[in-house]
């Protein structure tokens, strides 16, 4: 069996507040990027401020939380993050949330593939029964990469953000390790 945390792209590995820090500083300057992940508007922190914050959260971590870089397979780049959160151990049900920082990798197929390794490490080394997501309306790029991998429209909250000037809907999608174990051996149906 191939590494778990490798795909096509793209590999998983460890985040480094320091790292992400910097990181996440540069990302947050472009409010189309913050747009797309947050909800609110976004206030601009330092590198300092971030990795402090980070730091604290990442001391906290509960078994419960999986969170991972994600990196080109090419050049070890750094182009976003994940987060896996279970939670139920009983339902065995996650949610899920990724990021793809830079505006130059967006659409290149980074998160799709991202993606795909996470699914593949929630079914198969954790056991889950379900990964659920939310995704804005307005997000049809990222909308595209969740169906890629499986994802089903599950629900919607209407008119849930005022984005623009506009109101904009919330969609909830999920996919099921029986879903995702189909589409691994090709039945796509």
């Amino acid at each position: 069996m191939k590494d778990v945390f490798t795909g096509k792209l793209v590999r998983l590995s460890a985040v480094d507040p320091e790292e992400m820090s910097k990181a996440f500083t540069r990302w947050n300057r472009d409010s189309e990027y913050t747009r797309l992940l947050m909800m609110s508007a976004q206030p601009l922190s330092s590198a300092k401020a971030i990795q402090k914050w980070m730091e604290k959260e990442m001391e906290g971590v509960s078994p419960t939380d999986f969170f991972f870089t994600i990196r080109t397979l090419d050049e070890n780049k750094l182009l976003g993050g994940l987060g896996l959160n279970v939670i139920s151990w009983a339902a065995r049900e996650s949610f899920i949330a990724i990021f793809i920082g830079e505006r130059e990798d967006w659409g290149k197929g980074y998160g799709t593939d991202a993606m795909s390794i996470v699914l593949r490490y929630a079914f198969t080394e954790l056991n889950l029964q379900r990964v659920s997501l939310g995704v804005f309306e307005y997000n049809p790029r990222a909308i595209r990469s969740y169906e890629k991998v499986g994802f089903q429209h599950e629900g919607r909250m209407r008119k849930y953000l005022n984005h623009e000037g506009k109101r904009w809907d919330l969609f909830y999608m999920g996919i099921l390790r029986e879903e995702w174990l189909q589409m691994q051996n090709g039945d796509k149906t």
